[in-house]
């Protein structure tokens, strides 16, 4: 049993601003676990919301985790060891996904088959982050053209207020009518209670899918209030980290958006899903800053999924991992043994 890491910058194509901040580039810590000859992947991505702020935090909590000994125990056992342990999740989802990675090419069969999915046909969105309208003229064109892209993400909640939300958003609208695409909104809890529940009924006049995380973490009381007489279906995602979450608030939104940076991993992401269909809730899986790595170990779960937002890899420049390519507007989970991807040779040998 070896594991090797390896620290690599990734670099967008087109900077992400969120309600909280501008995210230009990151630097992700993957995971190359080797077993009886066989090699799985997993990759963690730093964030200051998600318990860890750098890969070398990331990688001292996992070397220091592998040190108490993981032999003989099951993928699920470790996670729950992990999480007691107060690993943070967006560090230990490179192990977790490594784990199932090498799980499946154990058994000789795609991750999505070991987890009991059919391959996905759901497309996935794209992200626009907030921007000026100007800017939005210009991107969605380098968006779409020559794509098989079906929907946009549109990032609101901007700090200047809704009314810059309209004129990003009618931007979007006027820019994107020549196209055969859906629209659908993430606020990142950018907004409080009554500027949702009127930018709702604004997005709904023109035609947006649903709306994601309206109000900040820690806010979900006020989901109560927009639940009632609600002009969308309301998803949350940042209020969303763990499954055992969910039953404080699964009477007040239509689905939640998992990520495995959030939730730590493949293992937590499975207990999600069924948590929010026992619930009867709608579900979504979404990206960070993440490479093709992690997006391919999330696409193993799509075939299972309402709502695909597993983007983020074809934002950077360049991917350093190679897996889950767009095809017809899907990303496409792998149909060889485990999920499908790797870092590029180049960027550790």
């Amino acid at each position: 049993m070896q594991f090797n890491f390896y620290k690599v910058s990734l670099k967008k194509r087109f900077p992400l601003a969120i309600s909280r901040g501008v995210h230009n580039h990151s630097e992700n810590l993957f995971v190359r676990y080797e077993n009886d000859g066989l090699v799985g992947w997993g990759e963690g991505a730093p964030g200051s919301t998600e318990g860890a702020t750098s890969v070398e935090e990331i990688q001292t909590v996992l070397e220091t985790f592998i040190a108490t000994g993981i032999e003989g125990y099951s993928i699920q056992e470790l996670y729950d060891r992990a999480r007691e342990m107060g690993i943070p999740p967006c560090a230990y989802v490179a192990l977790d996904t490594a784990f199932w990675d090498w799980t499946a090419k154990k058994a000789q069969l795609p991750l999505r088959q070991i987890l009991g999915f059919p391959k996905a046909h759901t497309p996935t969105s794209i992200t626009i982050g907030i921007n000026p309208p100007e800017v939005v003229k210009q991107r969605i064109p380098l968006l779409l053209d020559g794509t098989t892209v079906k929907s946009l993400k549109i990032k609101l909640g901007s700090p200047e207020g809704i009314e810059a939300d309209k004129e990003m958003f009618t931007q979007v609208h006027e820019s994107s009518k020549d196209y055969s695409i859906k629209i659908r909104v993430d606020a990142n809890g950018g907004w409080d209670v009554a500027q949702a529940q009127h930018m709702m009924q604004w997005l709904a006049d023109r035609k947006v899918d649903y709306i994601e995380q309206p109000l900040k973490e820690g806010e979900e009381d006020g989901l109560k209030t927009l639940y009632n007489n609600r002009a969308l279906p309301i998803y949350v995602d940042e209020s969303c980290r763990f499954s055992q979450s969910i039953p404080s608030f699964a009477d007040y939104v239509d689905g939640v958006n998992m990520k495995l940076m959030k939730c730590g991993g493949i293992t937590e992401a499975l207990r999600i899903i069924g948590t929010a269909r026992a619930h009867g809730l709608k579900t979504m899986i979404g990206c960070m800053s993440e490479s093709s790595v992690s997006i391919a170990a999330a696409a193993a779960l799509t075939g299972g999924i309402d709502h695909i937002d597993l983007d983020s890899h074809y934002n950077l420049l360049p991917d350093p991992s190679e897996g889950a390519p767009m095809v017809d507007g899907v990303t496409l989970p792998s149909d060889i043994p485990g999920h499908g991807a790797s870092l590029k040779t180049k960027f550790y040998a």
